[in-house]
Order: structure tokens, then sequence, then C-alpha cells
């Protein structure tokens, strides 16, 4: 296995990690903010990408 396959491995399970992060807080602290954050950076985090060149 390459260390490319390895690093895009663990930049998809921390991306899904981080989800899980959000779910937790927003349980903790009884309130969607924290999920609600995470959805609008994830969708700013994919159309700035888009705009990245290759």
């Amino acid at each position: 296995m390459s260390i490319s396959k390895i690093r895009s491995i663990l930049y998809k399970s921390a991306k899904y990690l981080g989800d899980f992060n959000a779910i937790k807080r927003a349980v903790q602290k009884g309130d969607f903010t924290p999920i609600v954050k995470r959805i609008t950076r994830r969708i700013y985090g994919y159309i700035t990408g888009r705009g990245m060149p290759k």
C-alpha cells in the first residue's frame, strides 16, 4: 500500500470522525448548533475545493 493511499484513508476517516464529534457535542449541549456549523463547513469546503485546480 502506498503512502498516498494511506493518506487518503486517514483523511476520509478524519472527516467522519469530525462529523461524529459534532454529533457528540450537539447531544452534550442539547442543541443542533455544532451539527449546523459542521454541515456548513463541509459544504463550504466542497464548493471551494471545486474551484481549486488539480
